[in-house]
């Protein structure tokens, strides 16, 4: 068999268009050096989905999207040491090749881990850009440890990368996690996922000084456009504050006058510079560990039985409807 099933875009269309995802039949990938080939089970959709689906100039070859993924291993590149033919595995894929939405993927090991041995491939789908983009802020961009104490400022909390950081930050630090979310669901959610507070965003000068009267140490940002001067006001003297979007002609003056850190955060950044990928599965690894010991959840809150261009678009359609709370995911 030298080809596969795959879902592809060839143009940047709006998800109603019957051809923004479409099912196409391409060339299994050849594997390079420190390569492994997936067969791919589940897969998660996430914000960068839709934006770069929305982006895609006009082209005759197809563009296969999707990052998360979980699937057994069915082949090895000539390189690969830490991973066998067979493994089940999770990870969260590579901007810069074709994406986890079709029936192989070639990735590079060094970004794959070995999936929890409690989770089913469609609840492991869910977690891992999130779980990287949530660990590498956490232990990374704000250096936290055991002992770290103060307020984590968490918006968008009831997302994707929300909900994994909230639980990692209870189970691994010591810092007082508040909250973002205006829905009851939502609110809900992120109260059972560990939550000490919770705070409405549209409110969120007022409601954060509410609960941290001299602001907080850190604050977690998935939409910082407008919100730079409530940042300032908010955030103590010396603190630290971790973007993950990129807002046209944003301004960080205002966290000039106390000397507040900004941080971007790109969970691509080392598949991308070939920087140091191994820490990507080493901590996807600890994460499994924490899964099977009952410490992190899977974050799963939709799941579509249809591994197609159909079920794609309707995962799609529940992550631009802006109101998804935990992660949609699509499998076999």
């Amino acid at each position: 068999m030298s080809t596969m099933t795959a879902v592809a875009s060839f143009t940047g269309l709006p998800i109603d268009d019957p051809d923004a995802l479409q099912d196409v039949e391409v060339p299994i990938p050849d594997l390079r050096p420190h390569d492994v080939l997936v067969r791919v089970e589940a897969v998660a959709v996430n914000p960068v989905d839709i934006k770069r689906r929305g982006s895609l100039a006009s082209s005759t070859t197809p563009v296969i999207l999707g990052f998360d993924a979980a699937g057994v291993i069915e082949a090895v590149g000539p390189e690969v040491s830490t991973l066998a033919i067979g493994d089940e595995v999770w990870y969260a894929g590579d901007v810069s090749r074709q994406g986890t939405n079709a029936e192989f993927h070639a990735v590079d090991e060094r970004i794959v881990a070995r999936k929890p041995k409690s989770l089913s491939f469609k609840d492991s789908a869910a977690l891992p850009l999130t779980t990287i983009t949530a660990w590498e802020t956490l232990f990374e961009r704000f250096a936290l440890t055991a002992d770290s104490g103060g307020d984590l400022l968490v918006l968008g909390a009831a997302g994707g990368v929300g909900s994994v950081m909230i639980q990692l930050a209870k189970r691994l630090t010591g810092v007082r996690v508040i909250a973002t979310a205006s829905r009851d669901d939502s609110r809900a959610w992120v109260v059972d996922l560990g939550a000490d507070a919770v705070i409405d965003h549209h409110d969120l000068q007022a409601q954060a000084l509410e609960v941290a009267a001299s602001g907080v140490d850190y604050v977690f940002s998935p939409h910082s456009a407008g919100n730079i001067d409530i940042y300032a006001a908010i955030t103590k003297p010396f603190g630290h504050i971790t973007a993950v979007d990129e807002p046209d002609g944003l301004d960080l003056l205002p966290l000039k006058a106390k000397s507040i850190a900004w941080h971007w955060e790109l969970m691509f950044t080392r598949a991308l510079c070939s920087y140091d990928m191994i820490a990507q599965q080493r901590l996807l690894s600890a994460v499994a560990d924490m899964v099977d010991r009952g410490e992190v959840r899977s974050t799963v809150t939709t799941a579509i039985h249809d591994f197609s261009a159909s079920g794609l678009r309707e995962a799609h359609r529940l992550v631009e409807s802006g109101r998804m709370i935990g992660k949609v995911v699509v499998y076999r």
